[in-house]
């Protein structure tokens, strides 16, 4: 028989009031207490939350407190990705993200969902999906990036989007929901 966290991690519905899910929370909640609080100039020490706070983080990843998480376990991260102040990320399931990519302040990432059907959402019973960020995205500010989405390598997801659909590479895409507006030249410098 499965546990709580296990099928959370298949994305089966499950119970995330579990004891043992509840716990791995609050040891989040407690870790995430202490990144929130640090100075400035504690860099030392919010490196060595963020160890154990994101222990699948690449080298030089940088996140602006205040940075708020379910598990922190479940995001990992290539090198030099970068979260600008009060960033969401609910890592109910795996979040992937490439190298260098940058999200503007007020994003919120959610692989967590609830049930359309009002009898499963009422046994409070919730499910999640995976999220896939590519290398070198820029995701703008106050975007929300909703459950199973992949946004491909390259792209820039403007400002307020409402991402609910997969986006390639090499895009500009904005809105709500979110669309491709333009493709996204490698030559293109100083453009906005």
């Amino acid at each position: 028989m499965k546990t709580e966290k296990e099928k959370m991690l298949a994305g089966e519905l499950y119970d995330a009031l579990d004891p043992q899910l509840s716990k791995e929370r609050t040891r989040t909640r407690l870790l995430l207490k202490a990144l929130n609080d640090s100075r400035e100039d504690q860099d030392e020490e919010r490196a060595r939350i963020l160890e154990k706070l994101l222990p699948q983080a690449g080298e030089g990843l940088w996140i602006q407190p205040p940075f708020y998480c379910d598990y922190g376990s479940n995001i990992v991260t290539g090198e030099k990705v970068f979260f600008n102040f009060n960033c969401v990320v609910l890592d109910v399931m795996q979040i992937s993200i490439g190298s260098r990519t940058l999200f503007g302040p007020n994003v919120q990432i959610y692989t967590a969902t609830h049930p359309m059907n009002y009898k499963e959402r009422a046994s409070g019973l919730e499910f999640a999906k995976p999220i896939v960020i590519g290398e070198d995205v820029w995701v703008g500010g106050s975007a929300v990036i909703c459950p199973g989405i992949t946004i491909g390598d390259r792209s820039v997801i403007g400002a307020g989007s409402v991402v609910t659909k997969d986006i390639p590479a090499d895009v500009f895409a904005a809105g709500n929901p979110c669309r491709v507006i333009r493709p996204v030249s490698p030559d293109t410098k100083h453009e906005v």
